[in-house]
């Protein structure tokens, strides 16, 4: 390194991994440092001072500053032995390592070029000088080299307002967690990465003469109709999806999420449907339909898919212990499974019956299983049932494991003496083929009276009613079964993009009215469905498709688990797991997750602990800011005291993005380029200086047909 002697500031006096504690000169500046070529404000929380070794410099960013009381001042150059015993105020301050400054060993120039390595391989030692980086020095910290300059997101306020520039496959490619409380500028500073990345490809396109559009994909799923607004200046590369109005405007498209485009998993939450009777049902039902026709399968396969449901739903039950089959209610729920096996099983034995055949032999087997099957269901469910004097209240006192293995092998009986060859030739349930979705229900009531014992009717009504009630929404129904002919082919080519990115390279989805008991489905399908896509084309093509994800407000999309699963899982529950899925294997696919919050505390560990770039803007809550220390390393810690204080527009960089953790203000968006989140005006609501006219009756009239 070059000479040093007036840029030191203090020396070492502890070192340990994670800080370095520096007692700093008492002629050292107290506000504004004049003595690296340009006034800099030292010191300063969040600033950087370097500590040179035969390594080149470690890096260390000031996370705490104060006075400490010392028995006698340490002045450089002179002998303070002998002085009167008195404390001296002594300013020290801590410092956490974040890497090495090395020179450029392919630059020539003067002053000489610096680098910056992630790292640190030689710490320093009690005594060696603290010394103030230059302006050069300085700006080789904060600024990218190379390919990590190819965004431009912001300046360093407390680095001589260096640049501060991004790699797109860094911020991107391994997740992305935008952070801060409401009106910290988190959702601008979202649509400005977007903004500023598509602009930053444009500028290295036109520069290389290539005339294509483009290949960029972004998709954002935005619940508060925000982002729309964001981009109306970009003309062609967006494409907004709403759900359709009576005011449609004429730029936008209908938001569409066929429900045929729904695999089983997703069918199953949102209908509620429980194992036993209704799960193997409406699996029924979707291969039926999915396969073009209403068909009747044969018994044989009729009884095996229904026992094995059975069989599933048991074994699951014993794979959790007592509490699945004990205390209320899972021992009613457990008493009423037991109860619908003895009835089915019931009557499949009297339609099989006992025929005289030439494999009468094995059809009497298979009879007299399923006769014990039924007598065994029967058996415990009586052991166990109890019911009140005047029959108003009834139940099942604890089942016990013997009884439920007794039971699990009254089935494996049965099922080893049907055919082997029953299993269903058609499509999967999970297949994405179109079907008319408003026939489902009827199909679904059709099965249940096809079943024998005609007592699974009953089981199947709510099914239905979801169905039904779903396909009547005025506003759900034309999202999730539109009149136009959709195939699964142009919705990717709408939602996720057309080949090079020909017809835009964002696409908006506008949920703010999609009802809120289904929007979770709608995301998880949509998150779902853009995973899958990438995921084959990869393995078709043997390479990935760069796409970006966007999700705003994830805490309530992605919240943490707070309950234990019960039989199905809630839409909350599923719309977590597809996120956690797309966390933890996107980025092999070439999909990119951006979260955009402001409780980080309500968003689940397994998504986070995933996201390796976060953007921190101000964060106000407790525990907010407990979680958020807890997802950086431990020398970076003192960083995060701030967070409370930012400003709008100024966030902490940090992660693999960015070599160092970087304080930076955001580039600022114009009004019309920002999201539709500002702050309400009241006062000069109040005051006559902006004008509010309320013309309920449109509202009302709008209301009322949606």
């Amino acid at each position: 390194m070059e000479s040093f002697a007036a840029l030191t500031v203090g020396s070492v006096e502890s070192v340990s991994p994670s800080e370095i504690i520096a007692v700093l000169e008492l002629d050292a500046p107290q506000a504004t440092a004049l003595n690296t070529g340009v006034p800099t404000a030292f010191p300063r929380v969040n600033g950087y001072v370097l500590i040179p070794n035969e390594g080149g410099a470690v890096v260390g960013l000031i996370v705490w500053l104060g006075i400490e009381r010392s028995p006698f001042p340490k002045r450089t150059g002179l002998r303070d032995y002998g002085v009167v015993d008195l404390p001296y105020p002594v300013r020290k301050m801590c410092v956490a390592p974040i890497g090495t400054l090395v020179r450029d060993p392919s630059s020539c120039a003067d002053p000489p070029d610096y680098c910056l390595n992630r790292g640190v391989t030689v710490f320093p030692s009690v005594g060696d000088p603290v010394l103030l980086p230059t302006h050069n020095q300085l700006r080789a910290i904060v600024e990218a080299r190379g390919r990590d300059r190819r965004v431009f997101i912001g300046r360093a306020p407390l680095a001589g307002a260096a640049r501060v520039s991004v790699d797109p496959d860094k911020l991107f490619g391994r997740h992305l967690a935008v952070l801060g409380n409401t009106g910290s500028g988190k959702s601008c500073s979202v649509a400005g990465l977007i903004r500023w990345s598509i602009e930053a490809a444009l500028e290295e396109q036109a520069d290389s003469d290539r005339q294509k559009p483009i290949n960029a994909r972004f998709v954002i799923l935005d619940p508060n109709g925000e982002y729309p607004k964001a981009f109306a200046d970009m003309g062609h590369r967006v494409r907004v999806f709403r759900v359709p109005t009576t005011e449609q405007d004429e730029a936008d498209k209908p938001l569409h999420v066929p429900a045929w485009m729904w695999n089983s998993w997703e069918w199953t939450v949102f209908a509620g449907a429980q194992p036993g009777a209704q799960r193997p049902l409406l699996l029924e039902a979707l291969r039926d339909m999915k396969a073009g026709g209403v068909t009747e399968a044969p018994v044989h396969s009729r009884l095996r898919r229904l026992l094995k449901s059975y069989l599933a739903e048991f074994q699951r039950m014993m794979a959790e212990g007592v509490s699945a089959y004990t205390g209320f209610p899972s021992n009613k729920e457990c008493g009423d499974l037991i109860r619908t096996l003895q009835t089915a099983s019931e009557a499949y034995a009297r339609r099989l019956g006992s025929a005289s055949t030439d494999e009468s032999s094995k059809r009497d087997d298979l009879h007299e299983s399923l006769s014990a099957l039924s007598e065994c269901a029967r058996r415990v469910a009586d052991a166990k049932h109890w019911a009140s004097k005047d029959k108003d209240r009834e139940g099942y006192n604890n089942f016990s494991e013997p009884e439920l293995d007794d039971i699990v092998e009254a089935i494996k009986r049965v099922l080893s003496f049907l055919p082997e060859q029953v299993g269903h030739c058609g499509p999967s349930q999970d297949a994405p083929i179109p079907f008319e979705v408003k026939d489902l229900a009827d199909h679904l009531e059709f099965l249940a009276t096809r079943v024998p014992g005609g007592n699974v009717s009953q089981f199947v009504a709510t099914l239905a009613m979801r169905i039904r009630t779903m396909l009547g929404d005025r506003r759900l129904g034309p999202v999730v079964h539109p009149e136009c002919e959709l195939s699964l082919a142009d919705w990717l080519k709408d939602y996720i993009g057309d080949d090079g990115g020909s017809n835009g390279q964002i696409a908006i989805l506008d949920l703010s009215l999609v009802p809120s008991d289904v929007i979770h489905t709608v995301i998880a399908v949509t998150a779902r469905l853009v995973f899958e896509a990438l995921q084959r084309y990869h393995r078709r093509k043997g390479e990935e498709l760069p796409t970006v994800l966007v999700l705003e407000e994830a805490h309530t999309f992605v919240s943490r688990e707070r309950d234990t699963e019960g039989p199905i899982p809630t839409a909350t529950q599923m719309c977590r797991q597809v996120f956690e899925r797309i966390a933890r294997e996107g980025r092999k696919f070439g999909l990119g997750l951006v979260l955009s919050s402001q409780r980080p505390s309500e968003l689940s560990p397994t998504v986070l602990a995933q996201c390796n770039t976060f953007l921190l803007h101000r964060l106000v809550n407790d525990h907010d800011q407990e979680l958020v220390r807890k997802l950086v390393p431990g020398s970076l810690a003192g960083l995060l005291r701030d967070l409370p204080n930012l400003p709008t527009r100024q966030a902490i960089l940090l992660g693999w993005a960015t070599a160092v953790p970087v304080l930076v203000e955001m580039r600022e968006l114009p009004k019309d380029q920002r999201p539709r989140s500002t702050d309400p005006c009241f006062w000069e609501t109040w005051t006559g200086v902006v004008t509010r006219s309320v013309h309920w009756q449109e509202i009302a009239d709008e209301w009322a047909s949606s």
